[in-house]
């Protein structure tokens, strides 16, 4: 098998380069921009056939001098800061980007899968349907989440929806996301301080019927996201926009009780207040509705959540391996 996978020294990307090399699959071209950053360490220990800057990538893909033979596009390459305000970037970089790679890979016949997200549903007052109706009505909060939900709108207006298979990612934890700074998950973001000073902060809620820490979201394991992704890579003609999430909300006070868990550390938690210039686009309730995957065939066992944070905790207190897959 023949892939490339766009944002693939990313977090999700690099842990979708292990899945595959678990698989045996190695003849991947991964694409990327990594700058100055340290995301080339998620690479190391992968077996890929090549690397390419992302616009050296499309520049190729524009001159159609891409490998003919490829099997599958995995598209997982975009800006996924909540806090960017770019809006011309984030639609040259997620919306038209996406557009170019996706027409290429229509005109090859070539099974196109990428990345959208959970943001495209703001906040959640229509609640979290992947039907493609609901699709067309969502208000993302932020230019992140509208920059995905252009492209996921471009798909189904132009009835390109059986040609593509996109992923709602809800909130992923795992290895490799050291690079991303404030976009990290809490677990990573906390995991020094809670060794240090023993204790854990969040986000006081803003909300009369949220308690501070109270906020729920969707958790999910990137080894669980991985073997989805690779669930669809195997079944190419399943294709629709699905939610990536495990079906089941917890606050973030389980989320910090089970890290101190995994720890085995008495919990102690410090509430502090939130910035407030994303109050108003704070998601304070997520949780994926699961029955257009299940309907695809999907029957994943998900980590139980307390066993995945102990799991990442377990990769966070391995200084020598720097938390990597």
């Amino acid at each position: 098998m023949k892939v490339i996978v766009t944002g693939g020294a990313g977090f999700i990307g690099s842990c979708l380069l292990w899945k595959l090399n678990q698989e045996g699959i190695s003849d991947i071209l991964v694409v990327d921009h990594l700058g100055e950053t340290l995301k080339w360490r998620n690479l190391v220990g992968k077996d890929f056939k090549d690397y390419l800057e992302k616009e050296d990538f499309l520049r190729l893909v524009c001159e159609d001098k891409i490998d003919k033979d490829t099997d599958v596009i995995i598209h997982l390459g975009a800006c996924t800061s909540t806090t960017c305000f770019d809006a011309t970037y984030m639609m040259k970089n997620n919306y038209e980007y996406s557009k170019e790679l996706a027409k290429f890979a229509f005109q090859r016949k070539i099974p196109f899968l990428y990345a959208s997200s959970a943001a495209t549903y703001g906040a959640g007052e229509i609640g979290y349907s992947d039907e493609d109706e609901a699709t067309l009505t969502l208000r993302p909060l932020n230019i992140y989440g509208y920059s995905k939900q252009l492209f996921d709108l471009w798909v189904l207006k132009n009835g390109l929806i059986d040609k593509v298979t996109g992923f709602k990612f809800f909130n992923v934890f795992g290895p490799n996301e050291y690079h991303k700074g404030e976009m990290m998950s809490v677990i990573a973001k906390s995991f020094d301080r809670v060794l240090k000073e023993k204790k854990m902060k969040l986000f006081k809620s803003y909300r009369e019927d949220y308690a501070d820490g109270e906020q729920k979201r969707d958790f999910i394991y990137v080894k669980d996201v991985v073997d989805i992704i690779y669930h669809f890579i195997e079944h190419p003609k399943k294709t629709g926009i699905f939610n990536v999430g495990t079906g089941h909300a917890h606050s973030w006070n389980e989320l910090a009780k089970a890290m101190f868990r995994a720890l085995d550390m008495p919990a102690r938690i410090e509430y502090f207040d939130m910035p407030e210039s994303i109050r108003d686009k704070y998601q304070y309730f997520t949780q994926a509705d699961l029955s257009k995957l299940q309907r695809a065939g999907l029957n994943h066992s998900f980590f139980e959540f307390n066993d995945a944070v102990k799991d990442y905790a377990g990769y966070l207190e391995s200084r020598d391996s720097a938390h990597f897959l």
